[in-house]
C-alpha cells in the first residue's frame, strides 16, 4: 500500500504539497518509504490539477470590464509590451550569467587537470590524474545534484516537458517559482562544469518561462513580496501567454535564433495561439538575443562588434566552399533515416532506464549517488579513451583550447582530447569546422559509441540539464565519420566536405530524439547563419521524424507520458467516435444550490475523498423534489475566498458587511488559495446562508449527453476549459467532464485503450 506522499520522480515532476503556507498546521507523520515503487505507464495520475484558462464571467468580472474605458485598455496593452521587453532583457542576462560562469569554472578545471596530466606523463603515474579528474567531476556534480534533489526536484532535467504541460493547461507544482529558477541556473552551471554529457540550452527555456511568470504577476510568492504592479494579469489566461513568450526568449538566447524561438513556442509549447501573441513573442525573443549579444560582446572586449548572438554559436558556414549538389540529396535523406533509427534507440533505452529509476531510485540520497556515479564514469571513460587513442595531429594551425600532448610527439596533440576534454558546445563547433583530416575515423567511431550511451544515461538524472547539445554532438560525430568515409569512396572529391555532413548528422540525431521539425530547421539555419542548407536540413529532419515515429514517440512526449500527466493532444484519438459524453463523464456530480448553507459548503470542500474543484450551481427550489436546472458554475478557489471574507446573507441583512467583495480580492489570493482547513468557521456561522449568484459563472459551457467524444474533446481543448458540464434535455446536470476523463483515452498499439486513474 502506497501513501500518495511517497514521491514519484522521473525527469522530475514530483508530488509536492501545494499548500506550503500551512505546513505548520500539519504534524509530520514519519513515512516509511518502500524499496520498490510499482509503476505502470498505463496510468493517469490524479495529483495534477488543471489551470483555469477560461475566465469566469461572473457579475464582478463583467462590472469591472464595463468600467474600463478605451484608454485604460490601451495602457494594459502597453503594459503587455513592457513585460515582454523585461522578459527578454532578464532572460538574456540569465543566459549571460550562465555562460560566463561556466566558461570560467570549466576553464579552471581543464587547466588544473591538463597541468596535472602533463606533469605525470613525464614521470609516470597517470592514475593520479584520472583520480583528480573523476573526483573534481563527481564533487561538482554532487553539489548540483544535492540542491536539485533536496531543495527543488522540479528543476531536474531540461524542464521542456514541464513547460509543455503547463502551457497545455496542467498545473505542475512549483514549476514557475523563483526558487526553481535559482536552483535551475545553479544546477545547470554545476552539471556542465562537472563534465556530464549535458548542454545548457534546454534549461534556458524553463528559466525564461519562470522569469516570464514572475514578472507578469508583479510579485513573488517565494520572497513574500508584492510589488502592486501588473495586477490585471493575475489569472491563468494572461500568465500562460507570458510563459510562452518566456519559453521563446529562452530558445532565442540559447541558440541566437529569435524566429526559431517563436516557432519553438508555437510547435512544442503553446496549446493556444493568436496573432497578437506572435508579434509580442517575437519582440521578446529579439530583445533577449540582443541583450545576450551586447553583454557578451562587452565581456569579450569588443563592445561594438555584436558577434555572439547565442549561447552556442555554430560558427559561419561559407556558401562558396560548402554548397551542395543535387546528387547529395539522397545521401542526406539516408542520413535522416539513420538519425531516426538512432534517435528511436536512444528514446527506447532512456524509457527503460527511466522506468527503472522510478521504481528503485526514488530516494533523494540514491539520486545524488547515481549522479556522482555518472560523473565519475564520464570522466573515466573520457580519460581511458584519450589514453588509448593514438590519433595525433600537429598543433600549429589548429584552434584547440586545451591541447593534451600525452604520448604524442612534441608539437602534436591528441585529437580524442578535443572531443572529450572540452565543454560539449566547443566540441560541436570543432566537429563542424575543423579542416578535413583532423580526426581519425576510429576516434570518431569510438567517441560516438561511448557518448551515445553516456548521454542516454545522463538524461533523467536528478540534475538540471538539457539534451540538445549532447544529441548535436553525437550526430556531428557520426555525420563527420560519414563524410570521411564518403570522401574515401569518392577518392577525395570536392563535395564530400566532412563539416557539411557533421551539420546534417547533428540535425538528424536531434530530430530523431526530440522530433521537432519546423522550429529545429529554422534554429539550425539561424545558428549557422546560412540559408543555403534550409532545404537539406528540412529533408533530414522530416525523414528522421517519420522514421523515428514509426518506432517510438519523441523524448519529451515520452517523459510526459511516464509522468502520468493528463496531457491533451491537438485531436481526440482517431477511432473514438463511438464514445459519447455519457460514457466519458464523471458521475455523480456534487452540486450546490444558488443560496446554500455555509455548513454544507464547508463539508463539501473539506471532503478529501472527492476533492472537486468546480461545482455546478442549481436553482434552489425547496418545495419541488426534482433536481432543478443548471444556473452556473463556481470554483473551489472562489468559494474559499467567500468563506474567508465571510460573505453571508445574514451579515448583509444586519448591515455588518463594510464593503462588497471586489475582483481584486480574488486576484490577491491567486495563485495559492488557502486550503479549506486553514479557514475557521464557527458553529453559528455554519447555520448562515451564502448567496452564490454574483460570484458564480452564469454561463458555463455545457454539452448534451449524446455528444460524441471528438466533439466534446474539441470544445474542451480549443477553449482550454477545466470543467465541462453535461446536461440532459431538461437542462439538469447529469455529469461533468474534466481533463482526466478525456486524457484517459489514448491510441495504443491495438487501437483505443483506456488508462486507469491512480492517486499517486
Amino acid at each position: 500500500q502506497l501513501t500518495p506522499s511517497s514521491f514519484l520522480r522521473i525527469g522530475q515532476l514530483s508530488n509536492v504539497d501545494l499548500n506550503e503556507d500551512i505546513h505548520e498546521l500539519e504534524t509530520e507523520v514519519p513515512r516509511q518509504r518502500p524499496n520498490e515503487i510499482p509503476h505502470n505507464e498505463k496510468l493517469l495520475s490524479l495529483k495534477y490539477e488543471s489551470l483555469d484558462y477560461d475566465n469566469s464571467e461572473n457579475q464582478l468580472f463583467l462590472e469591472e470590464e464595463r468600467r474600463i474605458n478605451h484608454a485604460a485598455f490601451r495602457t494594459v496593452e502597453i503594459k503587455r509590451w513592457v513585460i515582454c521587453a523585461m522578459i527578454g532583457i532578464l532572460t538574456g542576462l540569465v543566459a549571460c550569467f550562465i555562460d560566463i560562469v561556466v566558461e570560467n569554472l570549466a576553464g579552471l578545471k581543464y587547466r588544473v587537470v591538463k597541468d596535472n596530466i602533463d606533469k605525470f606523463t613525464a614521470k609516470g603515474g597517470l592514475s593520479f590524474s584520472l583520480l583528480l579528474w573523476a573526483t573534481l567531476n563527481a564533487s561538482v556534480v554532487m553539489v548540483g545534484s544535492l540542491i536539485v534533489a533536496f531543495i527543488e526536484p522540479v528543476a531536474a532535467g531540461s524542464g521542456i516537458p514541464q513547460i509543455k504541460c503547463y502551457l497545455n493547461g496542467v498545473k505542475i507544482p512549483h514549476v514557475v517559482r523563483l526558487k526553481t529558477l535559482v536552483i535551475k541556473v545553479c544546477g545547470v552551471i554545476l552539471s556542465v562544469v562537472g563534465g556530464l554529457a549535458v548542454g545548457k540550452e534546454g534549461p534556458m527555456i524553463h528559466s525564461g518561462s519562470v522569469i516570464a511568470a514572475g514578472i507578469s504577476q508583479g510579485r513573488s510568492t517565494s520572497l513574500k513580496r508584492d510589488f502592486k504592479i501588473f495586477e490585471y494579469f493575475r489569472r491563468d489566461t494572461e500568465k500562460r501567454d507570458f510563459v510562452s513568450a518566456g519559453a521563446a526568449a529562452g530558445v532565442s538566447a540559447a541558440f541566437g535564433a529569435p524566429v526559431g524561438g517563436v516557432l519553438f513556442s508555437l510547435e512544442e509549447g503553446a496549446s493556444f495561439w493568436n496573432q497578437f501573441l506572435t508579434w509580442r513573442i517575437f519582440f521578446a525573443s529579439m530583445i533577449s538575443t540582443f541583450t545576450l549579444n551586447s553583454v557578451l560582446s562587452v565581456y569579450h572586449g569588443n563592445a561594438w562588434d555584436l558577434s555572439s548572438p547565442g549561447l552556442i554559436n555554430f560558427g559561419r558556414f561559407d556558401s562558396e566552399k560548402m554548397g551542395y549538389t543535387i546528387q547529395e540529396i539522397p545521401i542526406f535523406i539516408f542520413m535522416g533515416v539513420v538519425g531516426g533509427i538512432l534517435g528511436a534507440l536512444f528514446n527506447a533505452l532512456n524509457y527503460w532506464l527511466t522506468m527503472f529509476r522510478i521504481r528503485y531510485i526514488h530516494r533523494p540520497c540514491l539520486q545524488v549517488v547515481e549522479a556522482m556515479l555518472v560523473a565519475a564514469v564520464t570522466a573515466t571513460v573520457g580519460f581511458v579513451m584519450i589514453y588509448c587513442s593514438r590519433d595525433c595531429q600537429p598543433i600549429q594551425g589548429s584552434s584547440v583550447a586545451y591541447p593534451l600532448q600525452l604520448f604524442c610527439a612534441d608539437g602534436e596533440y591528441n585529437s580524442m582530447a578535443t572531443a572529450f576534454f572540452n565543454t560539449p558546445e566547443k566540441s560541436v563547433v570543432n566537429l563542424f569546422h575543423d579542416p578535413p583530416g583532423s580526426y581519425n575515423p576510429m576516434t570518431l567511431g569510438m567517441f560516438t559509441l561511448m557518448y551515445f550511451f553516456l548521454a542516454c544515461w545522463t538524461y533523467g538524472l536528478t540534475v538540471s540539464a538539457g539534451v540538445f547539445i549532447p544529441s548535436l554532438l553525437i550526430g556531428a560525430a557520426w555525420g563527420r565519420l560519414f563524410g570521411i568515409s564518403l570522401s574515401y569512396l569518392t577518392k577525395g572529391s570536392i563535395w564530400a566536405d566532412p563539416g557539411k555532413y557533421a551539420l546534417m548528422g547533428a540535425a538528424a540525431q536531434l530530430g530523431g530524439i526530440v522530433r521537432m521539425t519546423l522550429s529545429l530547421t529554422v534554429i539550425m539555419m539561424e545558428a549557422t547563419g546560412n540559408v543555403t542548407y534550409g532545404f537539406p536540413i528540412m529533408l533530414v529532419l522530416m525523414t528522421a521524424k517519420i522514421v523515428g515515429d514509426y518506432f517510438v514517440e519523441g523524448l519529451y512526449d515520452m517523459h510526459i507520458q511516464l509522468q502520468s500527466v493528463p496531457f491533451l493532444h491537438w485531436e481526440a484519438p482517431v477511432t473514438s467516435h463511438s464514445l459519447t459524453a455519457r460514457e466519458v463523464m464523471s458521475t455523480p456530480v456534487t452540486c450546490l444550490r444558488r443560496i446554500e448553507r455555509v455548513g454544507t459548503v464547508v463539508d463539501i470542500l473539506s471532503d478529501t475523498s472527492s476533492n472537486h474543484n468546480g461545482f455546478p450551481v442549481v436553482e434552489s427550489n425547496p418545495d419541488t423534489t426534482q433536481v432543478a436546472g443548471l444556473r452556473g458554475l463556481i470554483l473551489r478557489s472562489q468559494l474559499i475566498v467567500l468563506l474567508k471574507h465571510k460573505v453571508f446573507v445574514e451579515r448583509a441583512n444586519l448591515n455588518v458587511v463594510q464593503r462588497r467583495l471586489k475582483l481584486k480580492d480574488f486576484r490577491d489570493a491567486y495563485p495559492r488559495f488557502p486550503p479549506i482547513q486553514s479557514i475557521h468557521v464557527s458553529q453559528d456561522e455554519r447555520e448562515c446562508m451564502i448567496d452564490l449568484s454574483e460570484f458564480m459563472n452564469p454561463s458555463p459551457y455545457t454539452v448534451p449527453q449524446e455528444a460524441s467524444l471528438p466533439r466534446v474533446f474539441k470544445l474542451f481543448r480549443a477553449l482550454g476549459l477545466r470543467h465541462l458540464v453535461v446536461v440532459d434535455n431538461r437542462n439538469e446536470v447529469v455529469g461533468m467532464v474534466t481533463r482526466k476523463d478525456l486524457a484517459r483515452y489514448r491510441l495504443g498499439k491495438e487501437g483505443l485503450e483506456e488508462l486507469s486513474l491512480a492517486q499517486t
